[in-house]
This record gives structure tokens, C-alpha cells and sequence, in this order.
């Protein structure tokens, strides 16, 4: 029998309609959740819902575009008007608006930091209020991303919101603790619209859509599959078998899953009076950077021809 039972839970999963967002409610609904789709598109929205409900389970369908706090009251108010409550709120909603820095409009970054970063602030707002207000504790998934734990190349505004996030999950761990309401980052990797386009990645995700598996060096190694294998941690961490863990940024895709380290000092140099200029000149290379960190994903290390 399974363990993870969300059966009389609420959720609202934000950008649901397709890709890992549909997985996530799929996921909870499986478990017995009922759950709020969210999306943009009113076809897409009813579709996932209708999904859902083949499956035997619960949902409805809520088309608004997150980043506003009326949004999030509305996304709110629909798990509560249905439902009678929420207990569980993933923060999924997303857009792309990829260019170098020289490139990027004023528009590029705002329309990327309102929908993933100011949409993920004013839905768990909206969340944590209802869920203190029930006095029975809550969960609040964050999705987050490789690029705002290491940054990408031509992604300022997404890599910024994703961490930003990630630091989000931290901050509210600690604040909502007392409420019993738990807060962690997820960082997904899988084959979705975002991802596709990656050339090393393009034709596996080709054939892995006309039926073929995915190489274990990318299951395993790479930590990439599809969108419902990254599914299973979002039922695990709303359940109570996740009631200890908060504060964290946890990734997963493919045959992986793992902690992703927080922040923190490496290496530390000190001189008597402080430092100048010239002392740090002198002493930089061999003490505090004398091991640099990198930057970026990492490419995919494809298996020798």
C-alpha cells in the first residue's frame, strides 16, 4: 500500500496546463489531492482538468496569469471555494525570455521577474495567510532551476528570479516554521519546451518521443528524464513523511535526486588592521581564490562515438 496519502488536501499548482506543471498536479491528484489547475489558456486549463479526472481524480481549472497579488487571491479563493481549504500551493509558472545582457529589454526582465519571481511572492503570500488562518500547517513548493543555482548564458532575467527563489524558500522556512507550514525550493531537470531546444539534448528528447528510452549517461549521469520523473517529489514533500524537511533546494529529473548545497564562505584570509588594495593584490591568488568556483550548467558529457 502506498504511504503518501494526500486524501482531503487542497492544492493549487501554478502554470499546470502542460509540461512539469500538469505532472505536479497529476502527481498530487494520483495521491489525492484535489487540486486547482492554473494556466493562461482556457483550452489547456480544461484539458489538464479533464485528465485529471480520467484518472480518478479531482480538479478544476482557475485561467488567470500569475504575478499580481489579485491573481494569487483568486487562485486562493478558488481552492477554498471548492475545496473548503488549502494545504498545499507549487509555484510553477513560467515564461522564457532569452538574450545576452546587451540584448535584454527593459520588457524582456520584467515580464520574466513578474510572472516566476513576483508570482511565486504573491501566491504563497496569498497561501500563507490562508493556511495560518486554518492553524493546521501547509506546504509551499518553489520551483526553482539549475540556471539560479549556477546561472546560464543569455538567461539574466530567469537565472535572477530563479534564485532569488531559491532564497525565498530559505527566508520563509524560517519565518513560517511556527505555523507548522514547510517551504523548499525543488530544481527540476526534464525534457520539456524549455529544454528541447538545447542541442545536446535534441536529439535524445526527439527519440525518446517516438517511443525510445533515454540513455542511462542522461537518466543517471545528467540527472535528466521526463516531466513525471520529477513529479514524485512535489506528493512526498506536501505529505507528512516531509514534515521535517523545510529550508531546502532539492533537485531532481531522471533516475536522480539530490541536495543542492546552500551559499556559504569556502575560504577566508585575514591581515591585521584590514585590508588594502595592495595586501589583497598580494595575497587573493594564494589564499582566498586560490580555487576559484565555476559558473554555468555544466554540458551534458555525452558518451564517446
Amino acid at each position: 500500500m502506498p504511504t503518501i496519502d494526500l486524501t482531503g488536501k487542497a492544492a493549487v499548482v501554478t502554470g499546470s496546463g502542460r509540461g512539469l506543471g500538469l505532472a505536479y498536479a497529476r502527481a498530487l491528484a494520483a495521491r489525492g489531492a484535489r487540486v486547482v489547475v492554473n494556466d493562461v489558456d482556457e483550452t489547456v486549463a480544461d484539458q489538464a482538468v479533464k485528465s485529471i479526472a480520467e484518472a480518478g481524480g479531482t480538479a478544476v481549472a482557475e485561467v488567470v496569469p500569475v504575478g499580481t497579488a489579485e491573481a494569487a487571491d483568486r487562485l486562493v479563493s478558488r481552492a477554498v471555494q471548492e475545496f473548503g481549504r488549502l494545504d498545499i500551493l507549487v509555484t510553477n509558472a513560467g515564461i522564457l525570455r532569452d538574450k545576452v545582457l546587451w540584448k535584454m529589454t527593459d520588457d524582456d526582465f520584467d515580464a520574466v521577474v513578474t510572472t516566476h519571481l513576483k508570482g511565486t511572492f504573491t501566491c504563497a503570500r496569498a497561501a500563507a495567510v490562508r493556511m495560518r488562518e486554518q492553524g493546521e500547517g501547509g506546504t509551499l513548493i518553489l520551483v526553482g532551476s539549475p540556471a539560479g543555482q549556477r546561472g546560464n548564458f543569455g538567461q539574466t532575467n530567469y537565472a535572477a528570479a530563479k534564485a532569488g527563489i531559491a532564497a525565498m524558500a530559505r527566508t520563509w522556512s524560517m519565518e513560517l516554521g511556527r505555523a507548522g507550514i514547510t517551504v523548499n525550493a525543488i530544481v527540476p531537470v526534464a525534457a520539456t519546451a524549455m529544454t528541447e531546444t538545447i542541442p545536446a539534448f535534441a536529439p535524445y528528447v526527439e527519440a525518446m518521443k517516438n517511443g525510445e528510452p533515454l540513455p542511462d549517461f542522461l537518466r543517471k549521469g545528467e540527472g535528466f528524464g521526463t516531466p513525471e520523473d520529477c513529479a514524485a517529489l512535489v506528493p512526498f514533500l506536501a505529505s507528512e513523511a516531509a514534515r521535517s524537511i523545510t529550508g531546502q533546494a532539492i533537485g531532481i529529473g531522471g533516475d536522480k535526486v539530490a541536495l543542492w548545497s546552500h551559499p556559504q564562505e569556502i575560504r577566508a584570509a585575514y591581515a591585521d588592521g584590514g585590508w588594502t588594495p595592495d595586501t589583497l593584490a598580494d595575497a587573493f591568488a594564494t589564499s582566498v581564490g586560490a580555487e576559484l568556483q565555476t559558473v554555468g550548467i555544466p554540458a551534458p558529457k555525452l558518451p564517446e562515438a
